[in-house]
Parts: structure tokens; C-alpha cells; sequence
């Protein structure tokens, strides 16, 4: 077996299993705090489609909600209607809250605003929306649900206290590849498989015009990596250079204060 064919072999899931693994730990997480049930934000998109499939065989609809936080002139509106899709599909809670109001105030009330700055900004749209999220779950009695997945917890592609903020990851041991494996076996429609993965944060953007690799590649290269092959043949293998790998590995080191703790000082 060559390196492409072990690190191909080593990205195949069997979904039934994962799904019930993953059904299994939110049943247990709701219960253990003694919650009432969960709430999604629901974008439209692949992975948190996902995650409305496993809460609501883990839980029941009635235990679910999903929420669709577009920006006007930003969101697609496409993206909005596979959110209600889905939550019509599977019969759970559904509210659409529109986050452009919240989103102008700031820019109008941080007096130093700098509308060049296009981070910062877009930043605040994540953290606006876990903002909403954790709004309804405290109204509820629930926990929120977050959709970040391996590929992004590894490359550190989430905002801190956005949506990388949540109370439990289901997605987060898998990574992009095998959501999308997992999405077919669920029945998520194919459309929003196959659809352009995108956090929102202005038009046009991407997911993997971001990254600068597309999630295929970039999951190629952690399973390589996690089977501990060269470098070089990685690279080979996956289809990119050599600095590919080093870039992924050092960003990767970069952004692990995202997955941790505040820092306290020791006495």
C-alpha cells in the first residue's frame, strides 16, 4: 500500500458506528447537566446540518433548536432557506435572527471603529451570534451545540469566544472528511454537502480560500501526520509542497491557546 492509499484508508469511517457514538455522548453530556434539551446555529452548511441530526435522534425534536443568524447584504439567502429545510425536515425549534441591527450598533458605539480592519470586524459577527445562542439556552434551560469539526479545531479556524464558544463539540474528534461521509449515511441533503463551506464573516468568503487548501487536502495532510509519515512524502502524496506542511504544523502550534483555558498564574 502506497502512502496515498494508507493515508485515503486511514480517513474512511464507518459512519453507523460514529453516529452512534457521537448520539450517545450528547445524550450523556444533556443529561449529566441536567438540561432541557439543546440549541444549534444553524448556517446552512455541512457541519452544524449535521449536528441537528445527531442531537435530534440523540434527544427528540422537541429537545432541539436551531437558530439562523444571517447579516443582511452578507448571507446568502440560499444558505438561510437549507437552514429551515433542515429544520422543517427533522420538525425542530427554528428561529431566524437577524444580527445586522447588533452588528451596526457596535460599529457605531466603539467610537474608534476602524472600518479597514476586516478581522476585527468579521470577528464580531461569531461572537455576536454564540452571544444569541447562549441567550436561548439560558431562556431554555439548554446547552448550545457548537459545529467545529477536527480540520478547524487543528488549523485554529474558528473565532475564540464565537464559535469556537460551546458547551459540547460532537464534531470535534472528526475531521471534515468524515463529516461529510457521516452527512450522507444521516440523509443530509446533497446540496448542502456539497456546498462551499463558509463561516459568513463577509461576501464571498470561504472557508478554504482562507485556509489556502481545500478541507480534502488539508485532511490528508493530518492523517499523515497522525500516522507519523515523512514530510516529504505527505506532501508527495496529498499534492502540495513540503511548506504546506510546515505552514499547517506551525499554525497549528499558534492557535492552540484557542482550545484552552484561560492562563492563571501559579503559586
Amino acid at each position: 500500500m502506497d502512502v496515498r492509499e494508507k493515508i485515503l484508508k486511514s480517513l474512511s469511517i464507518d459512519p453507523e458506528a460514529v453516529k452512534k457514538k457521537i448520539v450517545e455522548f450528547i445524550k450523556q453530556k444533556v443529561e449529566n447537566a441536567g438540561a432541557g434539551g439543546v440549541v444549534i446555529g444553524l448556517s446552512g452548511g455541512v457541519d452544524s446540518s449535521v449536528n441537528a441530526f445527531l442531537c435530534t435522534e440523540a434527544l427528540g425534536a422537541d429537545k432541539v433548536l436551531g437558530v439562523s443568524m444571517p447579516e443582511a447584504g452578507v448571507t446568502n439567502a440560499a444558505d438561510v432557506g437549507d437552514a429551515k429545510e433542515i429544520a422543517t425536515k427533522l420538525g425542530i425549534g427554528y428561529r431566524v435572527v437577524d444580527i445586522t441591527p447588533a452588528i451596526q450598533g457596535l460599529h457605531r458605539n466603539i467610537t474608534d471603529f476602524k472600518v479597514d480592519a476586516l478581522l476585527p470586524a468579521a470577528n464580531l459577527k461569531p461572537r455576536i451570534r454564540m452571544a444569541i445562542l447562549y441567550y436561548y439556552a439560558n431562556l431554555l434551560n439548554r446547552l448550545v451545540v457548537g459545529s467545529g469539526n477536527r480540520s478547524e479545531l487543528r488549523a485554529g479556524y474558528f473565532t475564540k469566544y464565537g464559535d469556537g464558544a460551546a458547551d459540547l463539540l460532537p464534531l470535534g474528534r472528526i475531521y471534515k472528511t468524515h463529516v461529510k461521509q457521516l452527512a450522507a449515511h444521516l440523509g443530509v441533503p446533497q446540496k448542502i454537502i456539497d456546498k462551499a463551506p463558509s463561516a459568513g464573516l463577509w461576501r464571498g468568503q470561504t472557508d478554504e480560500l482562507e485556509l489556502g487548501l481545500p478541507y480534502a487536502k488539508l485532511d490528508m495532510i493530518y492523517a499523515g501526520l497522525d500516522l507519523k509519515l515523512n514530510h516529504n512524502a505527505i506532501a508527495e502524496a496529498v499534492g502540495v509542497k513540503s511548506e504546506d506542511i510546515r505552514r499547517f504544523i506551525e499554525r497549528e502550534r499558534r492557535t492552540v491557546h484557542k482550545l484552552k483555558v484561560p492562563e492563571m498564574p501559579k503559586f
